[in-house]
């Protein structure tokens, strides 16, 4: 059998995930720098509290849309952009590195356009029912919503597989349940706001988005159910 020295042992990372992971490391290394006067003069240092304020979503922009029916095209744009902006580098780096985990196996299934629909299409939803429950002026940051709706992505196609081996499918939803767990521990002993309602609806999203942007989608999980 013959084999190509020149082929990767590992598979390369998609480009869109390293797309994504570099405008999250370059906005906030713009922040860091900024806030360290090492450039855009004095008032870089308030950089990232502005970017809070003009490019993230709160419950009071969420209440504020539905009640006067009104959806402005500058507040709709923060439920993209907010993902990018983080409390500090530590915040952006683990969320980088969920990122590009997850996103690597469900890269490897889902088609390119499928994984920025989960992403973002987990942002949004995560945003509006974080405004939903929580109607206050606290902004929303950070890519945790779009990071858990890859979470999702990665259960659905882990139930997949296990109702197609006749395993327990359940197991697929052991990370999400470890995850909010420690979330509550890390709530308990250090305090934590309401950011896991954003970060539950997410996952909720980008599993159910599976069903449709996923290769086979709704049929392929439906034969492999009836299958057992």
């Amino acid at each position: 059998m013959s084999s190509n020295p020149n082929v990767s042992p590992v598979n390369p990372l998609p480009p869109v995930v390293v797309a994504l992971a570099l405008v999250m490391f370059v906005v906030e290394l713009t922040f860091n720098l900024g806030a360290r006067g090492l450039i855009g003069g004095p008032q870089a240092v308030g950089w990232r509290v502005a970017a809070m304020r003009d490019y993230a979503p709160s419950g009071d922009l969420v209440n504020w849309m539905i009640e006067v029916w009104r959806f402005p095209p500058e507040i709709l744009l923060r439920f993209l952009t907010y993902p990018f902006i983080h409390v500090n580098f530590t915040h952006m780096i683990f969320a980088c590195v969920l990122l590009l985990a997850l996103g690597k196996f469900v890269g490897e299934v889902f088609r390119w356009w499928a994984l920025l629909l989960v992403f973002f299409g987990s942002a949004i939803i995560g945003a509006v029912v974080y405004g939903l429950f929580i109607g206050t002026s606290v902004r929303l940051i950070g890519a945790y919503p779009a990071v858990y709706g890859l979470i999702g992505a990665f259960t659905f196609l882990l139930w997949v597989d296990l109702a197609a081996h006749g395993a327990n499918e359940y197991r697929a939803f052991t990370l999400i349940g470890f995850l909010l767990f420690i979330q509550l521990i890390f709530g308990v002993f250090f305090g934590g706001g309401p950011d896991w309602i954003a970060d539950l609806a997410g996952f909720v999203t980008g599993f159910g988005l599976s069903f449709v942007v996923s290769p086979g989608g709704w049929s392929r999980a439906l034969a492999q159910l009836r299958r057992r």
